[in-house]
């Protein structure tokens, strides 16, 4: 059944909120709980849609599943197949994680490429580099990939930095004889938080959060208790709805460091933010400025994903912001949508310059993608009148009681079926 989300803007957000684990930890932990013949505990779970399809190809692949809210209970003792069909790899992008995990564990591994992305393509040639460097044989095959072959440890340098390739190369790793060391790695938090489950089930890993990561591979594995890390990305989202409607909240549950060039943004558009333990307090009162040019970059760079929720809260103020897009080709496809509620941006390529217009008004619009939903969820927030947002399957993969979440900060916010 189709849904929106109704949101009556132009009300201040005050309150805290305590953000959710975070969806681009738990998926490739969930996939590294493969690996161990043993049951996991993964607590800060939040039972997303991505989350749910992960469930599901473990639930395929043999292992005992238990969910209960955000924690989940994975027993991969039970593991009996190697393969992952079509249907399911296209429920999700990220599914290539289980690569390397199932590789690892059986030896063997037999998937369809991955799910298309709204965002335009995410090749994989970096991830399967990685497996044929440590020795598994890849063929292709009618739209199948086809893996086989005992792995061993080496030196892999990637081309560029590549969250999901580090991680499948971290997760075939541990199942490798010899020592791995990956060079060029990608050091975003997520990574950081991979490597912290994969030495609770006793593999040694070191070095994630740098541009070297070095994994001793065979080790024997077992079961564990783990809990996720706060979502940064929804973080960011939150601290920007409070920036583009105004009021004061705090954020609970996060890094604030992992959300540093996030905050650096706000503040120069006129918020004032201070930080206190896992708590991030921001307040905004008045129009938004502008801000110094935003070029999104991998971690510590400005995140990509951040994007589009930032973008949306300049929109409405008196400054001019210049966002420069370096990470993925369709990242602007929110912008059309907040045209229609009055927004004046301009794109040019991976160039977009926003300045800010002294009211936004309600419309309705519809999500394209996860982080381009999350803008329209903040210019509804800020602008006058009512805005309908549909497009929630998006907004579903990455936000679990969104709009619960914001009603406890003030906002008028109601998600209501639709007539088909």
């Amino acid at each position: 059944m189709k849904s929106a989300i109704l949101i009556k803007g132009g009300r201040p957000l005050a309150g805290t909120v305590k953000v959710h684990g975070a969806k681009n930890s738990a998926l490739p932990i969930l996939a590294a709980a493969l690996l161990a013949p043993g049951k996991s505990v993964i607590r800060n779970c939040p039972p997303l849609s991505d989350v749910n399809a992960s469930l599901d190809i473990l639930r395929h692949l043999g292992c005992t599943v238990e969910q209960d809210g955000d924690v989940i209970a994975v027993d991969a003792s039970t593991l009996s197949r190697w393969d992952i069909p079509d249907g399911l790899m296209r429920e999700m992008r990220s599914s290539v994680i289980f690569l390397g995990a199932v590789l690892g564990r059986t030896g063997q591994a037999e998937l369809s490429f991955p799910g298309g992305c709204e965002l335009g393509p995410r090749p994989i040639d970096l991830h399967l580099a990685a497996i044929r460097a440590l020795g598994g044989v890849v063929r292709e095959d009618g739209g199948r990939l086809r893996c086989a072959g005992g792995l061993t440890g080496r030196e892999i340098i990637f081309t560029r930095p590549s969250v999901g390739a580090t991680e499948n190369a971290m997760l075939a790793a541990v199942a490798a004889s010899g020592t791995t060391i990956l060079c060029n790695a990608a050091r975003e938090p997520e990574i950081v938080d991979l490597q912290n489950f994969l030495r609770t089930l006793g593999a040694s890993v070191r070095g994630a959060g740098t541009s070297m990561v070095v994994i001793e591979g065979g080790k024997p594995l077992h079961g564990g208790e783990y809990t996720v890390m706060g979502d940064r990305i929804v973080a960011a989202t939150y601290l920007a709805a409070a920036a583009a409607a105004g009021g004061e909240i705090a954020v609970s549950g996060v890094t604030p460091g992992h959300l540093a060039t996030v905050c650096a943004v706000l503040a120069e558009a006129g918020c004032v933010l201070r930080q206190e333990g896992d708590v991030i307090h921001l307040a905004s009162q008045g129009p938004l400025g502008g801000a110094k040019p935003v070029h999104t970059a991998p971690y510590p760079g400005f995140p990509t994903d951040a994007q589009p929720p930032l973008m949306a809260a300049l929109a409405r103020g008196t400054g001019i912001t210049l966002f420069v897009e370096h990470i993925f080709d369709s990242r602007y496809r929110h912008v059309d949508e907040l045209s229609r509620m009055g927004a004046d941006i301009r794109v040019e390529s991976r160039v977009a310059v926003v300045c800010g217009v002294p009211r936004l008004h309600g419309a309705a619009v519809e999500a394209a993608d996860l982080r381009g939903g999350a803008a329209l969820v903040v210019a509804a927030l800020a602008a006058e009148g009512e805005s309908r947002i549909t497009g929630l399957k998006h907004l579903d993969r990455g936000y679990w009681n969104l709009e619960e979440s914001l009603r406890g900060l003030g906002a008028e916010v109601v998600r209501r079926r639709l007539d088909s």
